[in-house]
């Protein structure tokens, strides 16, 4: 409902309109932006990308003849220079953690690179991209430099990253800012960078509908990838390219991509600056923490390591996707736990409920079983619409870890008997108890309503899913004689 409204009043006002107090993902001091471009009707043929870590200082690399398999892994080669030394510029030092629960020692680096991307398009043609090169040999007929397969498994990696909820390795601009404005256009047209761009930081003289429409012309805002304009490539690019293959010379190639990739290189770095001008959120050190968990183990294990396979096995899958569930679960409830803005969204649809703490007994121990056990009980006085049912298991959304569940709901408020979060005595610890007076919220949100899941080896299930297929045996006595 919020960001419904937020998208009328950014249509009626002509500014885009904050849907978050807080930024949502990790900005790293020195991320590299990349903006692919490929060739059109070829699903893996790089044309160009420009990329950085310095706003002043871009590199442009260049498939003169996109159709040329030499260019094309030549090109792929220069690439892996940039993306692996960033890889290994960004990873920092190594800091121990705690043991394991097997006791082995563990480290993780004290940071991780990032890469920005204009939109998801992006994301999947690095994907595919990874995929052309990362099962490339470097010996034989056809070899490439072996910089080519490892920039293949990193790219493919990363894309796997991006699938990932609330991970930040891979991220996409679009996709940011839209996490935290909305604009008074369409999910679909927000897809433009430039048009996105417009509502949220228009030029002067500018309201963002205007500066929207602007952004829609080709010629003044090119898109921003992986896709170019066919206007483009019939009129400059085509006779571009074909000047290459009479005269070997790709400066006019060079030129035109060029031209194409600035604006939104430009684009790229003012997104940026607006998303560091937010404050980071308070579980986004947390999110990171993950993110170079998983950093450290697949560069620790990289040389060891073989090509991600083409295809996930069905265990493999199932528990792939288990573990997206679980993230995009805690995702929700740690947005929301940081946000009020957010959590102001769930309040409206009754997932939370907020008011005055307007009585109740913060002392009441529950007597009923051989021992006594704490349970304060808290009256909410609250005016939002209570969708949940009692018995339901609730959190402090200031506090996630004051725990509690519904008791009643009357026309006095909402009865929470807390249950977790207090102290191990039979008094609560200072203030871990709201009191008299306080304001609350409430919520059935939580970082992880469901654990790990335990899924059998490959070789524990049936032949349809990759296990091994059953032992053919005849039925008949003679048909098994001769079968032996």
């Amino acid at each position: 409902m919020l960001s419904s409204l937020a998208r009328l009043e950014a249509a009626a006002t002509g500014r885009a309109q904050p849907v978050a107090t807080v930024r949502h993902c990790h900005l790293a001091g020195a991320p590299l932006v990349m903006i692919p471009l490929k060739l059109a009707g070829e699903a893996a043929a790089p044309l160009a990308v420009m990329l950085g870590r310095d706003r002043a200082e871009p590199a442009l690399l260049v498939v003169p003849q996109p159709r040329n398999r030499d260019l094309r892994f030549a090109f792929a080669a220069d690439l892996a220079k940039i993306v692996l030394e960033h890889i290994e510029a960004s990873r920092g030092a190594a800091e121990a953690l705690a043991p394991g629960k097997d006791g082995e020692e563990r480290f993780r680096y004290t940071d991780a690179p990032q890469i920005l991307l204009p939109n998801p398009g992006g994301v999947g043609f690095l994907a595919r991209l990874g995929r052309s090169t990362r099962f490339r040999s470097t010996e034989g007929p056809y070899a490439v430099e072996p910089g080519v397969p490892a920039l293949g498994r990193w790219l493919t990696w990363f894309a796997d990253r991006h699938d990932h909820p609330g991970s930040s390795l891979l991220l996409t601009v679009t996709e940011a800012l839209r996490l935290h404005w909305a604009t008074g256009q369409s999910s679909l047209e927000d897809g433009n960078l430039a048009a996105l761009m417009g509502w949220i930081d228009p030029p002067d003289g500018l309201d963002g509908a205007a500066a929207a429409a602007r952004a829609e012309d080709p010629v003044v805002c090119p898109p921003a990838g992986p896709a170019t304009d066919p206007t483009f490539d019939n009129e400059v690019l085509a006779p571009a390219i074909a000047s290459y293959d009479e005269t070997g010379h790709e400066q006019r190639v060079r030129t035109a991509l060029e031209g194409q990739l600035a604006p939104t290189w430009d684009l790229m770095w003012r997104a940026v600056d607006l998303l560091r001008a937010l404050p980071e959120g308070a579980s986004v050190a947390k999110r990171w923490e993950r993110d170079r968990d998983g950093f450290t183990w697949f560069h620790r294990n990289f040389d060891e390591g073989v090509p991600q396979p083409r295809r996930d096995t069905a265990v493999r899958a199932a528990r792939r996707l288990h573990d997206l569930e679980r993230a995009q679960d805690a995702y929700e409830a740690q947005r929301a736990f940081d946000d009020p803005l957010i959590m102001a969204e769930h309040r409206l649809n009754g997932q939370a409920f907020g008011g005055v703490v307007a009585g109740g007994d913060p002392a009441r121990l529950d007597e009923s079983g051989k021992r006594p056990k704490l349970r304060p009980h808290l009256l909410i006085a609250t005016a939002d619409p209570v969708r949940l049912d009692t018995g339901t298991a609730v959190c402090n959304a200031a506090r996630p870890g004051l725990k509690g569940k519904i008791v009643d709901i009357g026309p006095d408020g909402v009865t929470v008997e807390l249950t977790g979060g207090m102290g191990n005595r039979l008094t609560p610890a200072p203030g871990s108890v709201p009191e008299l007076g306080d304001r609350v919220v409430f919520t059935s949100l939580t970082g992880g309503s469901f654990g790990p899941a335990r899924f059998p080896d490959r070789e524990s299930t049936p032949w349809t899913h990759g296990g091994p297929p059953p032992e053919y045996v005849p039925a008949d006595e003679d048909a098994q004689e001769e079968w032996s």
